[in-house]
């Protein structure tokens, strides 16, 4: 956790593609202390740094951790990490581009904060000036659930089969299981053991059977794991890597529209002002 106050962001989407066909550059939370560092100090020029070499290593390694030091007599320290999600390679240039993603819209959302991170569908950033690296933490970030599915017997096996899967401590720290038409995806950050990565996802994974046991889909986001089960072909609105076209298209249209609006509304506020000043006129006119 970040050692000061977090404030979060969630992206409130139309969960309707399975986990790797959604687009990787998709929003899912970010989150940014309130603590802020002075523009021009050693810590900003640290983060910038870390923030750098996270894009630079995504093109060759899929996840890594850097510690960039400051004056022994200062707290400029900052710490982070960067992981790609388990079935994006370096050698694509996938996790690279959801790197650098990531890492921009970091930049926008947490400017000037001490610490920050940020989920995408593809990867994770995080960063902070308190160590946070070989630290299990458990919290939860981000819980969201589909609708019911009702009483359904067979939908409920194929859950109980997939997030079971998903809870087998040989599954490695990525996992993925597949039951008829519902998959399931979890991970840890690498820089958990084994040990801890096998317990934050058994956290993540109960959550999300308490939690969303009779859900369609659902969603748990701890600090340093995550677990994930929805029907293959409904789960993201966005197809294919850069699908956020299709959002900008839409937030470009939304802009228009206002734009449109307003020019709509300044027009017809100068015609009932300019009638206004003619009645006026008028009435003058007549006396």
């Amino acid at each position: 956790m970040f050692a000061t106050k977090l404030v979060l962001f969630i992206a409130v989407v139309s969960l309707l593609g399975t986990f790797s066909s959604a687009a990787v550059d998709t929003f899912i939370y970010g989150g940014c202390s309130q603590a802020k560092y002075f523009p021009g100090s050693p810590y900003e020029s640290n983060v910038n740094s870390l923030l750098t070499s996270f894009v630079s290593s995504a093109s060759l390694y899929t996840y890594n951790n850097f510690t960039v030091n400051g004056i022994s007599s200062d707290s400029s320290s900052v710490y982070g990490l960067y992981q790609c999600r388990g079935d994006l390679s370096s050698g694509s240039g996938d996790c690279a581009r959801c790197v650098a993603r990531a890492v921009s819209r970091l930049g926008s959302l947490c400017a000037m904060a001490c610490g920050g991170a940020l989920q995408l569908e593809g990867c994770f950033v995080k960063y902070d000036n308190t160590t946070f690296l070989g630290v299990e933490d458990k919290t939860v970030v981000v819980r969201r659930c589909g609708p019911p599915v009702g009483y359904n017997s067979d939908e409920l096996t194929r859950r109980d089969s997939v997030v079971g899967y998903l809870a087998a401590s040989s599954g490695g720290s990525y996992r993925v299981g597949v039951s008829g038409n519902l998959q399931g995806v979890a991970q840890c950050t690498g820089d958990l053991s084994a040990t801890e990565c096998q317990d934050c996802l058994m956290e993540a994974i109960g959550r999300l059977r308490s939690d969303c046991g009779g859900a369609a889909w659902g969603d748990v986001y701890l600090a340093k794991c995550y677990a994930r089960y929805s029907a293959r072909g409904g789960h993201s609105r966005a197809n294919g890597y850069g699908g956020s076209r299709n959002n900008d298209d839409d937030e470009i249209e939304k802009t228009l529209a206002i734009i449109v609006g307003l020019i709509a509304g300044v027009t017809l506020l100068v015609v009932f002002l300019s009638f206004m000043a003619k009645s006026c006129e008028r009435g003058k006119g007549g006396k």
